[in-house]
């Protein structure tokens, strides 16, 4: 039968996952087994848990096949739980500590002002910031994002795409990403006053399947961070993020704008239809270690994207959020971005 709207809303939990999944876990697995300092640690990821990753891999039907009842999850057979899937599948099983960084996250070049002035002068805000994190947080942060097993959601990958999620009230709390999220917060105090840290998150995709789809985020400020090596991004004038120039109408709920997209489609984006086709908007491309700061209530999705193979080079996002989300303020947003 199919899954139920709970189970989908849980993006899966421990009883179900699907092939894209697996395969991230995987290669993490090969990742930490080959890069680790410690040799019981590679050993068990080598020896235990790459292996279990495969066996589990080689039983998952093809897609197509499960379509229909769980829009491509599968459900664990009890010989994947007998083989001891539950034993490392969604566990913190490697969770290295990553502390602060002495001297602050931020390169030497970011230029608080020039953010500020970006942000008070476009309508809707929309700021970008590259070169966002000197190169040792650079390197610590995308460090944690390859190697803690805290990447606990998993969703139908056709439905709302092919991406792992690791949140901050479930595993994604380490000092250093929280330190980061302060010391932002600190540095940009005309756009953070009275937007208290939020939320935090971090994504990473497939790149057979979509991004996230078209959503609005609980909060005013979003702050959208690259992590991914420059040269795994195989296009670009794209893989980055597509940011409408509109936000939900006081009186529609979160699940209204994050779940019924033919409707944010119809009702709130066609108004602002543009020559040549699409709606209002400001794309901005993917570049490696840029952030995009932008009013969290725009609507917005994650560009196409073509990523190279390989583990180091897939596609990873953090998102990190402030305050409480600002609505019933579209007079004046500019069409023309």
């Amino acid at each position: 039968r199919p899954l139920l709207p709970s189970q989908v809303a849980s993006g899966s939990g421990s009883h179900y996952t699907a092939a894209y999944k697996i395969k991230m876990d995987l290669e993490q697995a090969y990742h930490i087994g080959e890069t680790s300092r410690d040799a019981e640690v590679r050993q068990y990821f080598l020896g235990t848990v790459a292996p279990l990753y495969e066996s589990v891999l080689s039983r998952i039907p093809d897609l197509s096949s499960l379509r229909e009842k769980t829009g491509g999850l599968y459900a664990f057979k009890p010989v994947d739980f007998e083989g001891g899937i539950a034993d490392v599948y969604n566990r913190a099983i490697h969770v290295p500590p990553f502390d602060e960084i002495e001297g602050g996250c931020l390169s030497s070049s970011f230029d608080a002002a020039a953010v500020q002035k970006a942000w008070r002068e476009s309508e809707p805000h929309i700021a970008v910031i590259d070169n966002i994190l000197s190169d040792v947080a650079l390197g610590r942060v995308r460090e944690l994002l390859q190697v803690e097993t805290v990447w606990y959601q998993t969703k139908m990958p056709e439905k709302f795409g092919g991406y792992a999620g690791a949140y901050i009230d479930d595993g994604l709390h380490q000092r250093l990403l929280l330190a980061l999220a302060f010391e932002l917060h600190r540095a940009l105090p005309e756009i953070m006053t009275g937007h208290d840290l939020q939320y935090l998150w971090a994504y990473k995709y497939d790149s057979d399947f979509t991004g996230i789809n078209i959503h609005a985020d609980q909060a005013a400020v979003n702050v959208n961070l690259w992590i991914t090596p420059e040269e795994a991004n195989l296009n670009k004038d794209t893989g980055g993020l597509v940011i409408f120039t509109t936000k939900p109408p006081v009186g529609m709920d979160f699940a209204q704008y994050n779940a019924d997209t033919e409707r944010v489609v119809h009702e709130i984006l066609e108004p602002t239809a543009v020559p040549g086709g699409g709606y209002a908007n400001r794309t901005v491309p993917y570049k490696e270690n840029r952030a995009v700061l932008f009013d969290s209530a725009l609507f917005h999705h994650t560009d196409e994207f073509n990523f190279a193979g390989g583990y180091t080079r897939r596609r990873i996002n953090l998102t990190i959020l402030y305050g409480e989300m600002q609505v019933g303020a579209e007079a004046g947003v500019r069409s023309d971005l």
